[in-house]
């Protein structure tokens, strides 16, 4: 009886020790079998930061928040001696981490004193959000991401997964696309089971290029997606010996990795307020589209600013022939009917916006998408006329004879564009914007001063 009584308290003592979650959050925490939990935010790059809580601590997400040292984190203006950078978020929101058994995942938001930080690219978003929401109105987005599958040879280089990998048109090649099967599969069968509605995987235009295509959503879940679509595809990649990158442009020769954004906007009576289908042009858009479109075309060199945030983008960016023979990136300021050549394309209804690559912060790029379009639909600008034309096939003189404008063609010029356009400081805040301006600027500076193979190559015995 003793030794009953023993065991009693000390089931008793478990079950007050052991922390209770609401049945929802505790049916993901048994269903998974979930011992820890990252607390997940992006920094200004859009690269994952994370703590592993314990399921212990979970409760400090939603409640006081996770701590960091905000000093230590890109793009957060705070300085070693300030106060800690504290990220909290929704336990409802809790998902599992597949390729990571025994994980779990909350998005979090930043706040400093208590107050949301004005630093924090998810936190900005949400702003701009808001303002469409005052108007009864959601932005969705679909996103298209590209990226290469490389391995590093002994010596350091990278070199792609799949030799055999080499025809002058790669694009939906089915030996290309078989070969590197072990991975794409593995990340899909990652990715579909919290909540990622797969529904095509293709060969790019590049050898070893791959594009994972998934259902839109809300600007926000999407880009709370991409981030973990991002997240999954470098850890599956690790795990394989592989390297799956999603700079913009890793191989002159080859096509670049965009990252095309489908755009429109929802209310409570209408799936897709930018549809309109006795439209005269036969693109199927509503005057509200058009409006979007020309703050879009507005405001397109800040924008690029955004959307092609590294050095690296401008050598997918170019304007001329590019080097891999051809190109899908978008140079210039204009759109068109379908038109691949053109900043902003336009499939039947809707929208896509064409100038971001894969290596943007996915949050800011939204953020941006919205405070152009609605500076556009509440000036009510209007758009040029479209451009059904190849661009790619048209001289710099004869574009510009069409009024078209190219979009900057460095790091620097993009940087310029936005310093000078005050929309964003406005809309953003001028925290972020100058923040994001500094580091860009810094990154800049850097590059001009590295001294490349090229140079080396070139000039040391040039003279």
């Amino acid at each position: 009886m003793l030794q009953q009584a023993v065991n009693e308290l000390f089931d008793q003592q478990d079950v007050i020790s052991k922390p209770m979650y609401r049945p929802e959050v505790q049916q993901v925490i048994d269903q998974h079998k979930l011992k820890y939990v990252l607390a997940q935010f992006v920094d200004i790059h859009g690269a994952a930061k994370t703590k592993s809580v314990p399921i212990s601590g979970l409760k400090a997400i939603e409640g006081e928040g996770v701590g960091f040292a905000g000093f230590a984190i890109s793009g957060m203006g705070m300085q070693p001696h300030g106060p800690d950078f504290m990220v909290k978020g929704s336990l409802s929101d809790l998902m599992p981490v597949p390729w990571q058994p025994g994980y779990g995942r909350v998005v979090c938001e930043g706040y400093v004193n208590g107050k949301p930080h004005p630093y924090d690219s998810r936190y900005i978003l949400r702003r701009q959000v808001e303002r469409l929401a005052e108007k009864g109105w959601t932005l969705n987005t679909g996103l298209e991401p590209e990226f290469s599958l490389f391995r590093r040879t002994e010596d350091g280089k990278l070199k792609m997964v799949d030799e055999s990998d080499n025809l002058d048109k790669p694009c939906y090649d089915y030996k290309g696309l078989s070969r590197s099967r072990q991975f794409l599969e593995k990340l899909t069968e990652a990715l579909i089971p919290v909540g990622f509605d797969i529904y095509q995987i293709d060969h790019e235009d590049a050898n070893g290029q791959f594009e994972i295509n998934y259902t839109y959503s809300d600007a926000m879940n999407s880009a709370d997606m991409f981030t973990f679509f991002r997240m999954a595809a470098g850890e599956i990649a690790n795990d394989l010996g592989m390297i799956c990158s999603f700079m913009p442009k890793p191989d002159p020769k080859r096509a670049g990795n965009g990252m095309h954004f489908h755009l429109s906007i929802s209310s409570e009576k209408s799936k897709n307020l930018f549809h309109d289908p006795s439209d005269p042009s036969g693109m199927g858009l509503s005057k509200m589209a058009y409006h979007f479109i020309a703050g879009l075309l507005e405001h397109g060199p800040a924008l690029c600013a955004f959307c092609a945030p590294t050095v690296n983008s401008y050598k997918r960016l170019v304007v001329g022939r590019s080097l891999s023979g051809a190109t899908w990136a978008p140079a210039f300021i204009a759109y068109g009917s379908n038109n691949r050549s053109a900043m902003v394309r336009i499939p039947y209804g809707r929208i896509e916006l064409r100038l971001p690559d894969a290596g943007c912060n996915p949050y800011l790029v939204s953020a941006a998408i919205i405070a152009a379009g609605l500076d556009g639909i509440e000036r009510e600008l209007t758009p040029p006329e479209p451009c059904n034309e190849n661009l790619y096939d048209l001289t710099l003189e004869e574009i510009a004879a069409r009024g078209i404008a190219t979009l900057p063609q460095s790091l620097k010029e993009a940087i310029q564009a936005l310093n000078a356009d005050p929309l964003f400081r406005e809309k953003l805040g001028t925290e972020i914007v100058d923040e994001f301006i500094h580091q860009k600027s810094m990154e800049w500076v850097e590059y001009s001063r590295h001294v490349s193979d090229w140079e080396i190559q070139r000039y040391t015995e040039f003279f």
